[in-house]
């Protein structure tokens, strides 16, 4: 349902074949991400760091394909999306290195392959393994958690962002994001990110929430 009035709201698609969902975590409750972007007939790509989740949810049925590979991934999705086929494809990797990819494919080929994003990483903990940073592999940052907490928590700020900067460029050019109440633009705004609300007050960001804009 979230999908589907994002999509409602947002691009005013009562059909969303063709239209691409990028978003990252397929862990608890992110992983009904997959299955939700099949329902709503678009094509889903989903970041996921921990290759146990991905296989869970694979072994589940709820996502169709993974892939490790960058450039299989933007093939399969621009397949998808021309071809209009539901599509939940899992990136094993890192979200922000999928935002800055399709942020390249913007530059070089002036394509902005993605309609709808968000998040759900476990930014309410995002110190504590909740976000893994895109500077480390996923057992690297889990080594450098344990052993320094104090850098990993400045890479995971970086990271923010990074993230944030992606996502920045591509709504600019149409895209349209949204917080999934996982406190993501909170910490991205606390890491020094660009999520204020031009001409507002602090507390209010640029990306609405789909508790209050969405489903409400």
């Amino acid at each position: 349902l979230t999908v589907l009035n994002a999509g409602r709201r947002y691009l005013k698609a009562e059909d969303l074949s063709g239209k691409v969902f990028v978003t990252s975590g397929l862990g608890g409750m992110s992983g009904a991400q997959a299955k939700a972007a099949v329902v709503a007939g678009c094509v889903g790509v989903i970041a996921e760091v921990d290759e146990a989740a991905l296989l869970k949810r694979h072994k589940q049925g709820w996502l169709m394909e993974i892939s490790n590979n960058l450039d299989h991934c933007i093939a399969r999705l621009r397949e998808a999306r021309k071809n209009k086929i539901a599509l939940s494809l899992g990136y094993h990797g890192n979200v922000v290195d999928l935002w800055e990819r399709l942020v390249h494919e913007l530059d070089t080929t002036g394509e902005l392959l993605v309609d709808l994003g968000s998040d759900q990483t476990s930014c309410h903990n995002p110190f504590n393994g909740g976000y893994y940073p895109v500077q480390l592999g996923f057992e690297e940052a889990k080594q450098l958690l344990s052993s320094s907490p104090g850098r990993f928590r400045a890479l995971v700020q970086e990271s923010l962002k990074r993230h944030v900067a992606a996502i920045n460029k591509l709504a600019d050019k149409g895209m349209f994001f949204w917080d999934y109440g996982n406190a993501f633009l909170l910490e991205a705004q606390r890491a020094g990110a660009d999520v204020a609300k031009k001409g507002a007050n602090k507390t209010e960001f640029r990306y609405p929430s789909y508790v209050q804009h969405i489903m409400g």
